[in-house]
């Protein structure tokens, strides 16, 4: 595991993705689209090819997502890589473990009095899984794609499809800076009460 020194953050303008929503998920068909002019849906027949090094990026992050809590799958970050998403904003591997991991422990009902019980999201779920993706970007730092993922709640029985929009930029050796997530056309400000509030999850979910 990384170390828990604490570590210079990563200056949020040097790696941040600003994808442009309506540009790479618009679809053709209007009726397709949400009111902002956004398709989220994935549409696997239509992704782009990538070298087998981009689908490892995809495969390792989708696995992370359905709860593989592998550290082969964290490998792919960078020692200071940052996860945004709408709840919670990580700026080190080991904070973005910690939430990933916590997946586990909810497979595993909450963990047993050995193991420690992590805070956050992750928690609250029984299950999840990727249904679909579609990469819709892949350039020379940045491979985007859209990705369809099903949540089950541990304490309400049933089931949640999620589509978002997932932007990873890289680094030289092909380890991901930056993920973002994002739910909807609103990419994120970082400031005021929802970027603390964002943070201090972040942080907790390693206690």
């Amino acid at each position: 595991m990384p170390s828990t020194a604490p570590s210079a953050p990563v200056p949020l303008g040097e790696h941040e993705p600003r994808p442009d929503p309506q540009g790479l998920t618009s679809n053709p068909d209007p009726s397709q689209n949400a009111p902002t002019d956004v398709d989220y849906t994935p549409h696997p027949e239509c992704s782009l090819k990538v070298s087998p090094e981009r689908e490892a990026v995809v495969k390792a992050i989708t696995n992370l997502y359905s709860g593989s809590a592998s550290e082969e799958d964290m490998k792919i970050y960078a020692e200071k890589a940052v996860y945004d998403d709408p709840w919670s904003f990580c700026d080190t591997r080991y904070k973005i473990a910690g939430q990933w991991y916590g997946m586990l422990v909810s497979a595993l009902l909450f963990g047993t009095p050995h193991q420690p019980t992590l805070l956050g999201i992750p928690k609250l779920f029984a299950s999840t899984r990727t249904l679909a993706t579609e990469i819709v970007e892949n350039t020379d730092d940045t491979i985007a794609w859209k990705q369809k993922q099903e949540y089950t709640p541990r304490l309400v029985h049933f089931t949640k499809e999620v589509n978002s929009l997932i932007t990873c930029t890289l680094d030289e050796q092909g380890k991901v800076k930056y993920h973002k997530d994002q739910w909807n056309h609103k990419d994120y400000s970082h400031e005021g009460l929802g970027k603390i509030l964002k943070t201090l999850n972040g942080d907790h979910l390693t206690k």
